[in-house]
């Protein structure tokens, strides 16, 4: 990649940064992304798939194969921690915390390298997804009809892993990230006066009972050579300091490598509940909100995915997976693939994903570019089965 081209890729990462549009408001991302296809010199522009998703095709020679490279567009709801950067967002209580205005701008690299290249024949479909921090964007564009209406045999995608080096790409031979699930906890006592607690069935006391006993779940009723993980991450209820509350809202998040894992997960949740409702006198309901699929590579894809990182950066097979999702996990139920890590450096100073310190590293941009053009062309050459 020429410098002229990283210095262009460099200059809308940090727009994007600077203008970061969250989950569901991606419009402002998605014009960017078509305005810049068209000064490529990119004809079939598709907007509006699935909200605010963007697919354009790219065509060359007589091949008949095809293959899709996938970007996630949105931003998170986080505060950006102040800094010095020129680049940094501009919108309060947005930020680009997880990198997605870097996975964006390496696949419209990729666009602009395809374009220069004449060595691969065949379709590459470019699908930007919107929505993909549980927004469940994936799964609209798949109900748009974006297999249907934008063929393609294969997909690949990546996402920028902090704590891997710059230059090195992670390959996993099946799991890469984590199923999951959200849900909701509800507990419903009776408000009463805090001085007269035998007149109330309290909802707060009830609530951290479950608390306490979700923590045995993954210790205590999963095989210990299973994963899972159970986080309860928001709690509130309560109106002033001299009432007992009517009720608790709990939020969390469960994740795992099995189905079976997370329908164990999901039963036992609903068994702590009825016994907490029994216990104390209220009634608990445990809500499953949209889950998550596993992100697992499939074989052959998995082989190109590996063969086209090792021409152009370090490769890696020996991470293991992580417990985070991501959505792209819902393309791989209908066609083939594999989603890899390209390291993003050092985590020193917060530049962990979804940190309000966080920030993409620009030069992860050629490594990623040049890896989703390798995985296209290998995917479209003709002996590929």
């Amino acid at each position: 990649m020429d410098q002229s081209l990283v210095e262009m890729l460099t200059g809308w990462r940090r727009h994007l940064h600077a203008n970061p549009a969250p989950t569901l408001e991606e419009g402002p991302t998605a014009e960017f992304v078509v305005s810049r296809l068209r000064e490529l010199g990119v004809e079939d522009i598709v907007p509006g798939v699935g909200g605010h998703g963007v697919v354009a095709t790219l065509r060359r020679g007589g091949g008949n194969r095809s293959v899709g490279l996938r970007a996630d567009m949105d931003a998170l709801p986080i505060q950006e921690a102040p800094s010095d950067l020129p680049w940094r967002s501009t919108r309060p209580g947005v930020m680009h915390a997880c990198g997605h205005d870097g996975h964006t701008t390496a696949l419209l690299g990729a666009a602009a390298l395809l374009l220069r290249d004449d060595s691969w024949s065949g379709t590459v479909r470019l699908v930007f997804q919107p929505a993909e921090e549980g927004g469940g964007g994936a799964r609209a564009m798949v109900e748009d009809g974006l297999f249907q209406r934008f063929p393609m045999e294969r997909i690949f995608g990546w996402h920028n892993w902090p704590g891997l080096p710059v230059g090195t790409i992670a390959v996993h031979d099946h799991a890469v990230m984590a199923a999951g699930n959200r849900f909701e906890v509800t507990v419903r006592g009776h408000a009463g006066h805090a001085a007269l607690p035998h007149l109330a069935r309290d909802p707060i006391v009830a609530a951290g009972h479950f608390i306490v006993a979700t923590q045995s779940i993954v210790a205590r009723s999963l095989d210990p050579m299973d994963t899972g993980v159970i986080s309860l991450t928001t709690i509130g209820g309560g109106e002033a300091f001299n009432q007992i509350a009517s009720e608790v809202l709990i939020r969390g998040s469960a994740r795992y490598l099995r189905p079976e894992v997370g329908q164990q997960i999901a039963s036992s949740l609903d068994r702590i509940a009825e016994g907490v409702s029994t216990t104390f006198a209220v009634k608990v309901e445990v809500r499953q909100l949209l889950g998550i699929d596993l992100t697992a590579n499939t074989p052959d894809e998995r082989e190109m995915a590996a063969e086209a990182a090792a021409s152009v950066a370090t490769l890696r097979r020996d991470v293991p997976p992580a417990m985070t999702g991501e959505d792209f996990s819902r393309f791989l139920q209908e066609v083939p693939g594999a989603f890899v890590w390209i390291g993003n450096g050092p985590t020193d100073g917060g530049r962990e994903l979804h940190n309000p310190h966080y920030d993409f590293d620009d030069r992860v941009l050629p490594y990623a570019s040049r890896y989703l053009v390798e995985a296209a062309k290998s995917a479209l050459a003709p002996d590929q089965g």
